[in-house]
């Protein structure tokens, strides 16, 4: 199945070809550790992700385009979780980004390893992530489109 990501195809399919559940739990743990910190001023309701029950936080930017991510959780599964995510829909474009179909997390075969609540929370980051891209692709389109009305008419 095709993400609409490279990155998160390698991703899904690295997993999906590892028969120890065991081992896709250290992977996604290993994920978390690299991690790059997330600045202080990031953490705040306006990037924490709603109903997940550890902290998590996921900031996107959008330049040339192109998505780029930040974030953090204050527990290590969940942050290996955010990391895979981050992983896949850096660099994408926001319509391709909102456009990735969810079914991708049951393929990966991390669901034996994941409480529901995890699972659930996974979605929750995803989808937050899919909506912050939304929203900065209106953002930005707004900004082009204020941009391009006011040029001066009479000297135009």
């Amino acid at each position: 199945m095709a993400t609409g990501s490279e990155t998160l195809d390698r991703i899904v399919e690295r997993l999906k070809g590892t028969a120890d559940p065991k081992r896709r739990y250290e992977y996604v743990l290993w994920l978390a550790k690299k991690l790059e910190p997330l600045p202080g001023e990031f953490r705040n309701d306006a990037f924490k992700v709603k109903g997940c029950v550890s902290q998590v936080y996921v900031v996107g930017q959008l330049v040339d385009g192109r998505l780029h991510w930040q974030g953090d959780s204050d527990a290590a599964i969940t942050k290996g979780l955010l990391a895979l995510l981050i992983q896949g829909l850096e660099g994408l474009e926001p319509a391709t980004a909102a456009a990735i179909d969810p079914a991708f997390l049951g393929e990966m075969g991390l669901q034996a390893s994941l409480t529901p609540s995890r699972a659930n929370g996974f979605l929750n980051i995803l989808r937050a992530m899919q909506a912050q891209a939304l929203a900065l692709a209106t953002g930005a389109s707004e900004q082009a489109a204020a941009a391009g009305s006011s040029a001066d008419p009479v000297s135009a």
